[in-house]
């Protein structure tokens, strides 16, 4: 990744450029110490003076009115916050009339003006060391702060609910509440002049005059700090995606990832950099400087990788495609517009400029499918083995397949684009799961194909950090989720009821395989690969033998699964450095085998092998398709001798639906048991099954609604109690034991005659 910087020659301001800011529609704005505010033209090669302050009025920092949070276009920010060293701050409109000025905002200098992310609220700060937030309108609301030094910056929390400063050497986390505890730690060794909180990432960054940038999290605890710089860190900004930030200081410009590290270092020489502003979709970065001019950065050398494919982002409409086993590279230019997102995956490579979204197979690199955007600012791509998902500001949600056709427009009420990241929407083969914004502890299902909600909503109970669907073709979609205890759990979907399972702890990372149903983390440090983590619904008892686990110390602090395919899973480490990690194939084949309904294959290649971890799994995969042949071979070589019998007991049972209905009580689905024996008119089977497990009560209700076998339930709850020594005291049994008489051959007879009845009903056939 490289940041490619740039200035216009005989565009600049007549002095130092204290503020910089784009609109939604990718205008860039300025405002100078020469008292003038300035547009620059789309492709930066025009500079036109809007509005005049005057000569007493000198800005200091300006900030867009978010787009997004009901300005009067849907299409952009009308106005913006321009706050001065005068103390007061003004409302000023895009065709630069002041609309309302706030006279004595702060004795002293404004240093810092920020809008709410939801635009309900707007927070200043000033040289007089006040934290104030007002209303949209400019009415104060409350002072979050007095302190007896200046406060340089300030920042919102994604909810709009908490605002990030700095005062001094210290950082301070204040929610709006008043009541409401905040967050205060010393971040450096010297003033802190810039903080800014991602709404998406929900990190904090911060710059001091001890030449030191830090990342930290919401808590406080800190995730990287850099090495002393030559200069003051005077800026800092966090692209909107939350992916990248800038850093700003003398003859400086620094391009770093969320992690902290650094990509790109420009050196230009106009001074020092007071502000930094990105464009909507993240591509672009403007900086005001102290000579008046204003750089430009293109975010170029962007690269994915995905299996034996390299892409590499050259220009802004250039793209490299270099196959590293054939050492063939092709070069894609087609784009009328300048490329603003890039994804690959599933065999194809997704690109995504201003107006255009180009689809390449890898087969064929010189007729890509083309379809137009709407109009709306890009942020994420997705991409699933058929189709894929683009979100943007003002769309939301489109379902397209690879040809490019249009399969949804799936809605959710209050929900922003803006808000999500990478790991809070998980889009699977026929389901896109996405997080509440209001409530973390909340996921929506949603059906791909006509975008409606699928049930209710699921419900954890923690807020829920990260999500991604199995993206395998098998019969058992699972929802992995993370939460913020770092705790994995796995949850069946298109389930009756919802059925969890815990998996791991101290999660950092995670991912699918693209085609088996395997799941891949590093878990309380350790590489771990579940090979078939939806044994865990069907025998929780063999989950821990479909595993297998590494060290995961090569790795490094914060890694990322980037990819996992193939045998092989990528992974990413916070320094940058791709490390591959092979996996067994045998499990991905296995899986491939199963979905095939090849059962003989599948057990010939456990035996070739003669590993348990084979065996479980292919137990499991058995007992999940109810192939009891398979099964009992799989529990014999893993040594399970009772699960061996029951199945042996199974293969017994005349009927299928009773066959079925014992390989769900065997998954502990009692239920779903009792149901299949009902619907296939077993009753005496329902009865029975629900006494063995000991829930008499069941049983003694169905016995009583269908008018039989009373007299069967009384004798077993009978035996029961006595084998216990116990008196009965449920007053049901007790009524009915008055007026039941209890003949053990009798019930016998009835029992027998119940079995005969089984094996005579049309269809009852021996398994085979």
């Amino acid at each position: 990744m490289k940041l490619v910087t740039t200035t216009r020659t005989g565009l600049k301001h007549g002095d130092t450029v204290a503020a910089v800011g784009w609109t939604s529609g990718g205008e860039l704005w300025s405002s100078s110490d020469d008292h003038k505010i300035c547009k620059w033209g789309q492709t930066m090669d025009s500079m036109d003076e809007i509005a005049s302050l005057g000569e007493e009025t000198f800005p200091t920092d300006l900030d867009w009115f978010p787009g997004n949070a009901g300005g009067k276009s849907k299409g952009g920010s009308e106005f913006f916050a321009l706050g001065a060293s005068d103390g007061k701050f003004r409302f000023i409109s895009r065709g630069g009339r002041i609309d309302k000025t706030v006279a004595d905002a702060h004795h002293g200098a404004i240093t810092c003006v920020r809008w709410s992310p939801d635009g309900a609220a707007l927070v200043t700060t000033g040289e007089d060391g006040k934290v104030k937030v007002w209303s949209r309108s400019g009415m104060l609301r409350t002072v979050l702060d007095t302190s007896k030094s200046p406060v340089y910056a300030a920042s919102w929390s994604r909810a709009s609910d908490m605002v990030t400063y700095a005062t001094g050497k210290s950082i301070h986390i204040k929610p709006l509440q008043p009541a409401a505890k905040g967050e205060t730690w010393k971040a450096h060794e010297g003033i802190v002049l810039a903080v800014d909180w991602n709404e998406v990432n929900e990190k904090i960054v911060s710059g001091s005059e001890d030449r030191k940038y830090k990342v930290w999290n919401s808590y406080g605890q800190i995730l990287y700090s850099s090495a002393a710089h030559e200069h003051p860190i005077n800026s800092l900004r966090w692209s909107p995606d939350g992916t990248l930030f800038g850093v700003g200081s003398y003859n400086t410009i620094r391009l770093c990832d969320q992690a902290g590290w650094s990509h790109s270092l420009a050196k230009p020489k106009n001074g020092a950099v007071y502000s930094l502003a990105w464009s909507n979709d993240g591509t672009r970065l403007a900086a005001g400087c102290a000579d008046g001019n204003i750089v430009f950065g293109n975010v170029l050398e962007q690269r994915i990788d995905w299996r034996d494919f390299e892409v590499v982002l050259k220009t802004e409409d250039t793209i490299e495609v270099r196959d590293i086993i054939t050492s063939s590279i092709e070069t894609l230019t087609d784009f009328r517009d300048r490329v603003v997102k890039m994804s690959m995956a599933y065999g194809h490579l997704v690109v995504a400029t201003t107006a255009q979204v180009l689809i390449y197979k890898t087969t064929n690199w010189h007729t890509p499918t083309v379809f137009e955007l709407k109009p709306g600012v890009l942020r994420y791509i997705k991409q699933s083995r058929d189709m894929v998902m683009l979100l943007d500001n003002v769309n939301g949600i489109q379902i397209y397949t690879y040809e490019g056709r249009l399969i949804s427009s799936p809605r959710l009420a209050n929900f922003r684009v803006d808000l999500l990241n990478d790991d809070l929407v998980s889009l699977g083969k026929d389901i896109i799961a996405i997080r509440d914004q209001r409530d973390a502890k909340v996921v929506h299902m949603l059906d791909v194909s006509s975008g409606q909600p699928i049930g209710k909503p699921m419900q954890h109970t923690i807020e829920i950090a990260a999500l991604k669907i199995d993206q395998s073709s098998g019969a058992h979609r699972v929802l992995a989720i993370v939460d913020k205890n770092r705790d994995l759990f796995v949850m069946a979907l298109r389930r009756s009821r919802v059925k969890m399972s815990k998996l791991g702890t101290m999660v950092q990372t995670l991912c699918w395989h693209e085609q088996s149903s395997m799941l891949a983390a590093v878990s309380n440090g350790k590489f771990t690969v579940w090979y078939y983590p939806a044994a865990a619904f069907v025998d929780p008892e063999i989950l821990s033998k479909t595993r297998s686990d590494r060290d995961a110390a090569e790795f490094g602090k914060n890694p990322v699964i980037s990819g996992f395919y193939g045998n092989a899973c990528v992974i990413k480490r916070a320094d940058g450095a791709v490390m591959p990690v092979n996996v067994s194939p045998y499990p991905s084949t296995l899986h491939k085998y199963v979905v095939s309904q090849s059962w003989d294959d599948a057990i010939r290649v456990c035996r070739f092998v003669k590993d348990e971890t084979l065996w479980a799994c292919l137990a499991a995969m058995a007992v999940a398709q109810k192939e009891l042949n398979a099964a009992e071979i799989s529990y014999a070589a893993i040594d399970e001798v009772d699960k061996v019998q029951y199945i042996a007991h199974i293969k017994s049972i005349p009927t299928v639906e009773g066959r079925n209905a014992q390989m769900a009580l065997f998954s502990r689905e009692l239920d779903e048991a009792e149901a299949i024996l009902l619907q296939a008119g077993l009753i005496f089977r329902a009865v029975e099954m629900n006494c063995k497990m000991f829930r008499f009560e069941r049983g003694l209700e169905l016995a009583v609604k269908h008018k039989t076998h009373i007299d069967t339930v009384l004798a077993w709850r009978q035996t029961h109690l006595q084998r216990f020594r116990s008196v009965e005291q449920n007053k049901k049994f007790i009524q009915f034991s008055k007026g039941v008489a209890i003949d053990y051959d009798a019930i016998a007879i009835k029992i027998e005659a119940e079995a005969e009845n089984e094996r005579s009903r049309p269809g009852a056939v021996p398994y085979s």
